[in-house]
């Protein structure tokens, strides 16, 4: 019995540090994204940022987002109700919110975050898809 604790704590502790790990992080990603998702083809680079009414961290992300929009030209942040566009959200695979996907200027995926990205980071990538 001692040994099925101690494995179920381990699995556990694996598991949230796994969780931990990938939590905000900006990772590449690359799709195209369903049609009529995006208001229109801007020719930026748009900060596709998935939201609920429910979202607590989706404030900071909304936040974040807004301040790398405003300090790089060519970008913008646009907001996605996921309650809204459950189609989009299915053929995205998204599971979790916030999720952040940055969109290059042709409307192809070029990196994905699911929870709160760190400001440095994401404004690194945008800064990297903006030069691309």
């Amino acid at each position: 019995m001692t040994y099925v604790v101690l494995a179920v704590l381990a699995a556990a502790t694996v598991a949230g540090l796994l969780y931990r790990a990938r939590y905000g992080r900006l990772r590449a990603a690359a799709g195209d994204l369903p049609p009529g998702l995006m208001p229109e083809p801007a020719g930026k680079v748009t900060l596709l940022h998935f939201t609920s009414a429910t979202c607590a961290p989706c404030r900071q992300v909304r936040a974040v987002c807004a301040d790398v929009a405003e300090s790089l030209d060519g970008v913008r942040h646009v907001e996605v109700d996921a309650d809204e566009h459950i189609d989009a959200v299915k053929s995205l695979d998204i599971w979790r919110l916030p999720t952040l996907l940055v969109v290059d200027r042709a409307g192809r995926v070029a990196g994905r975050a699911v929870g709160v990205p760190d400001r440095s980071a994401l404004h690194r990538t945008v800064t990297e898809v903006l030069t691309a």
